[in-house]
């Protein structure tokens, strides 16, 4: 692997952690890469039942590393690899993903379940990684944001996909116009998390150990079929993430986002261009 996720397997259970604990587990160019290596590695893995995601240090994930954001203020398109690398016209997996869009779906795509411990912080792409499980088990006090807003960009990891199967339409669109902080127990109130637990690490790891006790054949075909009524119109999701991200990365209103938000200042926004070729509004000249 590298540097950026370890793996232990024990007893048909995968610890996988993120361990890049000086920047808070943030998404560079080699945790994507970890990322994707990982889940495809056990996607194949013999004997795997059940597999508990987390991230070492003070959090699990705090999104996309600062560093690309600090190119994307000087007005480059994309700020490195991730997120903001390939969208549309690179290869895509056979489920629609692309490769930021695959670090997270390739959770899913694993053919066991997965349950994401969350700690600390799980910001922008780090909450959408948590997304990619099939369950996620909280701190009380954890900090959760779809973050995406401050940045002057729209969640582009299948965030998109997991979010309209776990929480009413407003909601997901009150996180996503908002990019409000909120806790493990409002996230469990809303449906974005399963459980609230003190030590979500250890409750993960034994419920992933009771899971590897049942059935493999049953769990694998439970998810299977919990996958494949979730996934309705995901192809075509995933290609419009990726088109408006394209449309708003390194456009004016996005830089300055992201200035203001390196300068701890309030940003200063250009007005929407309004579409004259839509139909007037009922009662309008």
């Amino acid at each position: 692997m590298n540097d950026r996720v370890t793996v232990d397997i024990q007893d048909g259970v995968a610890d996988v952690r993120l361990v890049r604990i000086d920047k808070m587990n943030a998404l560079d160019n080699a945790m994507f890469e970890a990322l994707i290596q990982t889940g495809e590695r056990l996607k194949r893995e013999p004997g795997l039942r059940a597999v508990v995601l987390s991230g070492e240090g003070r959090a699990f994930c705090a999104g996309l590393d600062m560093g690309n954001f600090q190119a994307m203020a000087s007005g480059e398109r994309s700020g490195g690899e991730g997120t903001a690398g390939a969208l549309v016209t690179t290869n895509r997996t056979e489920g629609g993903s692309n490769r930021a869009q695959h670090a997270v779906m390739v959770w899913r795509e694993i053919p066991v379940p997965v349950i994401a411990a969350i700690h600390g912080v799980a910001f922008g792409g780090g909450f959408q990684l948590t997304l990619g499980a099939d369950l996620r088990f909280v701190t009380s006090d954890v900090k959760l944001s779809v973050l995406e807003i401050k940045w002057g960009l729209i969640p582009d990891m299948a965030g998109m996909v997991l979010l309209r199967n776990l929480v009413r339409d407003d909601v997901a669109r009150d996180l996503t116009f908002s990019g409000r902080i909120f806790s493990g127990d409002e996230a469990l109130a809303m449906g974005l998390a399963t459980r609230v637990c003190e030590h979500p690490l250890a409750e993960a790891l034994a419920f992933a150990r009771d899971v590897a006790a049942k059935s493999p054949h049953a769990i694998r075909a439970g998810k299977r079929l919990l996958n494949l009524i979730g996934d309705a119109d995901q192809q075509a999701i995933l290609l419009e993430e990726s088109r408006e991200q394209t449309e708003l990365m390194g456009k004016p209103n996005q830089v300055e986002a992201v200035r203001a938000g390196l300068e701890k200042r309030a940003p200063n926004f250009a007005e929407a261009e309004v579409d004259t070729s839509a139909p007037a509004p009922f009662g309008a000249g």
